[in-house]
C-alpha cells in the first residue's frame, strides 16, 4: 500500500470514529467501551449490534413520529449495496426497506441484474419515517448518517448504488443535481459509489427507465470482475 492510500484509510477510518462518537452521544452515550479479550463482532454479529442501537436512538425528533426503525434488508456480506434516502408509509409500518411501490420497482431492478434481492443488501440514509414523506432534513441526516457508515463499514460491499439525490448528497457531503453524477463511478473511500435514479423517480418518470438500467449494467459489469 503507497503512503498515499494509507493516509486515504486512515483519514477514511478516522471519518467513521467521529460519526460513530457521534451517534453514540446524540443517543445519549457518554463513554465508549472497548474490551480486548473479545475482539470485534464480524458480520451477522455486528449488524445484529448496530441494530439494537439503532432500535434505541433518540438523536432525532423523528423517533417521535414513527412507527418502526427501518434498519435494513438482505445480505450484510453482500458484495452489492443500495442506499436509498428514508422510509416511507409502507416501510414504517413493515420495519422493512423499500418494501411499498417503489420497493416493487426496485426488487424487479435487482433481479434484471441477475441477483435476487436476498444477495444484496439495502438501507436508507434514515432509520425513522419522515412525516409525510418530505424530504431529509440536514439535521435528520447529520443523526442518522454515523448509522450508514457503520453500515457500510460492516458490510463492506464493492459497490454502492445511490438511489437518488439525497443518498448521494449525503455520501458526498455536496448539493449536486443527481443528473449531473448518474450514473458516474465515484471513489468512496476505497469502494466504488454509482449513484442513480430513485425508483419513486422513476415510476413518476418512466422514460428514465433506460438511463437507470445503463447505470446497473455498469454494475453488473464491475461485479462480473470482481
Amino acid at each position: 500500500m503507497s503512503s498515499q492510500e494509507h493516509k486515504k484509510e486512515l483519514m477514511s477510518i478516522l471519518k467513521d470514529i467521529r460519526a460513530y462518537v457521534g451517534s453514540e452521544k446524540a443517543c445519549g452515550i457518554e463513554m465508549l467501551t472497548i474490551s480486548g479479550s473479545t475482539g470485534c463482532k464480524k458480520g451477522v454479529d455486528r449488524i445484529s449490534a448496530l441494530k439494537e442501537e439503532v432500535l434505541s436512538c433518540r438523536a432525532c425528533p423523528l423517533h417521535r413520529t414513527k412507527k418502526n426503525y427501518v434498519f435494513s434488508d438482505g445480505d450484510p456480506r453482500a458484495k452489492l449495496m443500495f442506499v436509498g434516502e428514508a422510509p416511507g408509509e409502507d416501510e414504517d409500518i413493515q420495519g422493512r426497506p423499500f418494501v411499498g411501490r417503489a420497493g416493487q420497482l426496485l426488487t424487479k431492478m435487482i433481479e434484471a441484474m441477475g441477483l435476487k434481492r436476498q444477495e444484496v443488501y439495502i438501507c436508507n440514509v434514515l432509520k425513522c419515517r419522515p412525516p409525510n414523506n418530505r424530504s431529509p432534513q440536514p439535521e435528520e441526516v447529520s443523526a442518522c448518517k454515523g448509522f450508514l457508515l457503520r453500515q457500510i463499514d460492516i458490510v463492506s460491499p464493492r459497490i454502492i448504488c445511490c438511489l437518488g439525490k439525497h443518498a448521494a448528497q449525503a455520501l458526498l457531503d455536496m448539493e449536486v443535481p443527481i443528473t449531473k453524477i448518474r450514473g458516474k463511478e465515484m471513489d468512496f473511500y476505497g469502494r466504488i459509489m454509482i449513484p442513480t435514479y430513485h425508483p419513486a423517480y422513476l415510476l413518476r418518470n418512466p422514460s428514465a427507465k433506460k438511463e437507470a438500467w445503463d447505470d446497473l449494467k455498469k454494475i453488473m459489469k464491475m461485479l462480473s470482475e470482481v
